[in-house]
């Protein structure tokens, strides 16, 4: 397994059928037993992964002290229930994402497609991502963070850095004795991060301009190393960190490019917009994620004033403008 030195190491746990590969779990050594960062999805070829990994170093998963969860995502905390199991080990993740986790285990049933329908496809579109599959919602964490707060590592300096964008509760770790930032998915050395707005969002909430808020804040840190979830580990966070603010820019003056005084229903403006792969090849998982991210984006837009949601019922509709749409 890659030893990074000074006591950290990781296992890679497979994502099955998903680009992205696979999660780096790392193991953070301490005299009270391991503490993990992630745990990896949910898949019987990912708890292989993790057990072979682990004995590898001759640490078995009844060692296990602790998982602290990055965020919610079933690629990070989908094992960390089953590891809790096997060991006894605590899970820890920000209480915001704690929150999200009860909240999506409340509304287990409710059809993921009528989010597509909503922002203007047709039935059938909604029902089709309705009939994919759902992770199950993650284990409920025995304890929540807050930003500043150390991680129960003992003899170590674990400290959780709050950077809300990803999701609500997304956090870093600074492994202060050795300088470095566990940066989960919000700072990755060369994708960037989905950024999404969901039906169960509140009005009020905007998650790219928490991302953006973070990402500048992540680049203040003075935190030259990083050890991403995906990918490799990399020296540059704050270079990093403004390149993806950049990214994020250019897409801002993309969609504001596309709306018109006359407003246009969300998944005509999701549609409208440049991708990685044509629309019409996209299965329904990307669409539904495309839709998120362009909801995102509008967001941001509507609270600097240049886009504006137009009211009534009916699916989301959003024009350029100053002013409120009657």
């Amino acid at each position: 397994m890659p030893d990074h030195g000074g006591g950290v190491w990781s296992v890679p746990v497979p994502i099955p059928g998903n680009p992205l590969g696979r999660t780096l779990v790392y193991v953070l050594e301490s005299p009270g037993g391991p503490v993990l960062i992630d745990a990896g999805w949910e898949h019987p070829e990912s708890w292989r992964a993790l057990k072979d990994g682990l004995s590898a170093r001759g640490v078995g998963i009844e060692d296990v002290r602790g998982v602290v969860v990055t965020h919610m995502h079933p690629d990070h905390a989908g094992l960390a229930g089953r590891i809790r199991e096997r060991s006894g080990a605590w899970i820890a993740m920000h209480s915001a994402d704690a929150a999200l986790v009860r909240l999506m285990r409340e509304r287990a049933d409710e059809r993921l497609g009528d989010w597509l329908v909503r922002a203007g496809a047709a039935e059938a579109e909604g029902a089709e991502f309705s009939d994919t599959h759902r992770p199950d919602p993650p284990a409920v964490p025995d304890r929540e963070l807050e930003d500043g707060d150390l991680v129960d590592l003992p003899g170590r300096r674990l400290r959780t850095v709050w950077t809300p964008g990803h999701s609500p509760g997304h956090i870093c770790l600074h492994l202060e004795d050795r300088d470095v930032l566990f940066t989960g998915d919000h700072v990755l050395p060369e994708i960037t991060p989905h950024v999404g707005l969901y039906p169960y969002d509140l009005p009020d909430v905007d998650p790219l301009g928490d991302y953006l808020r973070s990402l500048a804040m992540t680049a203040d840190l003075g935190i030259e190393d990083a050890f991403p979830a995906h990918q490799y580990s990399f020296t540059g966070i704050p270079r990093r960190a403004k390149e993806i603010i950049e990214h994020h820019e250019e897409r801002l003056t993309e969609i504001l490019g596309l709306l018109t005084p006359e407003p246009q229903t969300l998944w005509t403006l999701t549609q409208r917009c440049q991708w990685s792969y044509p629309w019409a090849t996209m299965p329904p998982i990307s669409r539904h994620l495309a839709t998120g991210e362009t909801a995102a984006h509008l967001r941001v837009l509507e609270h600097r004033g240049e886009a504006r949601l137009a009211p009534g019922p009916g699916p989301l509709r959003y024009a350029r403008g100053l002013k409120p749409l009657s």
